[in-house]
């Protein structure tokens, strides 16, 4: 597990504007940080560069005692502000393929299923699903195949107030358990977390 995710002096420019200078942050096991700022001030960045994708231009990203490299790979996940979910497969293969690609076994994936709601959804579609039904099943990878950092861009933005207090929960759940939660958003999220604001012009 990953006892702590550490921000040191991160430098990130996209072209010829630097998104953010220096910036600096420490997320304990347990706890969860809220990224804000303005459209463009880089929040999805910042998560992208947690999560391997991005290069920093200076500074590093920290997973307690483990490697950058292994951390990434088997203790984060990233929930991007698309889905990034096919749409001609059925709801079921496609949260199972996942999932399974994910390290998640059959008991697990039964279970995000049913606590999202899922079981009545799995023989459509994704494309004939809305966009708070795909953004559930997309949530069902998480809780289907556990690791200690989620990353989040938005991650209720599609959904209505009852799913939004159930994924509530399920973070709460998360972070009892000992896992850490970074997530850039415009509304709050119903979890206590520390808040970096990221400024930015709007």
């Amino acid at each position: 597990m990953i006892a702590a995710l550490t921000l040191d002096g991160l430098t990130v420019r996209r072209g010829e504007r630097t998104l953010f200078r220096g910036l600096s942050a420490t997320v304990p096991a347990g706890q969860a940080l809220v990224l804000i700022g303005a459209n463009g001030a880089g929040k999805t960045s910042l998560l992208r560069t947690i999560a391997g994708f991005v290069r920093p231009d200076a500074g590093t990203v920290g997973f307690g005692d483990l490697e950058p490299e292994t951390a990434r790979g088997a203790q984060v996940h990233l929930l991007g502000h698309q889905d990034g979910l096919k749409g001609g497969r059925r709801a079921g293969d496609e949260l199972a393929f996942q999932a399974r690609f994910l390290g998640a076994d059959e008991a697990g994936i039964a279970a995000a299923a049913e606590r999202l709601g899922l079981k009545p959804l799995l023989d459509l579609e994704v494309r004939k699903l809305s966009a708070g039904q795909r953004r559930r099943l997309a949530f069902a990878r998480l809780m289907a195949a556990p690791r200690a950092l989620w990353l989040l861009d938005e991650p209720f933005a599609p959904l209505d107030v009852k799913w939004r207090a159930v994924l509530g929960q399920v973070l709460n759940d998360h972070l009892s358990g000992g896992g850490m939660v970074v997530a850039a958003v415009h509304d709050p999220l119903p979890i206590p977390a520390a808040t970096l604001d990221l400024g930015g012009l709007a």
